[in-house]
């Protein structure tokens, strides 16, 4: 969360299924919503925040297990978004990755996903509508067990 330039944004929420993480959300100011569906897979996730942000020009979707995300990386995504509003933006290196920030145009697809999929699927079939912000790969590394973030360390 603290990659997060929460200045930078009208709004921000968290979907968690995870307590620790709602409260975490609410001591950085942002709102919490919990997701009690896991189960669903991460499409139900985008779609309980897509819901709650459903108002907004633009949401930027991240992902929790990027632990070297910088906030500089993101205030990036969120300039060149602001140049160009119709595009999706996102972090990379070496190809896409994530953090990703779609338009508005593009949320009635992204509440369409199904099943254990993300964001992904709709750059995929918009592929020309994909802005890259360059970082280093280090930033972006999927840190998904207790070993690997030691390893960070």
């Amino acid at each position: 969360l603290e990659a997060v330039p929460g200045a930078r944004f009208s709004a921000v929420t968290v979907v968690s299924q995870y307590e620790d993480i709602e409260e975490l959300a609410g001591q950085f100011g942002f709102a919490a919503i919990h997701n009690d569906r896991p189960d669903l897979g991460l499409s139900h996730t985008i779609r309980l925040g897509t819901e709650a942000m459903r108002g907004c020009d633009g949401i930027l979707y991240m992902v929790a297990d990027q632990p070297k995300l910088r906030q500089e990386t993101v205030a990036r995504i969120v300039e060149v978004f602001c140049q160009h509003p119709d595009r999706i933006v996102g972090a990379g290196h070496d190809g896409r990755g994530n953090p990703n920030l779609f338009p508005a145009k593009f949320f009635g697809e992204l509440m369409a996903i199904t099943g254990d999929h993300g964001g992904s699927s709709v750059i995929r079939a918009h592929e020309d509508a994909l802005l890259l912000v360059e970082t280093d790969a280090e930033e972006l590394f999927d840190c998904d067990t207790p070993e690997a973030l030691e390893s960070l360390t």
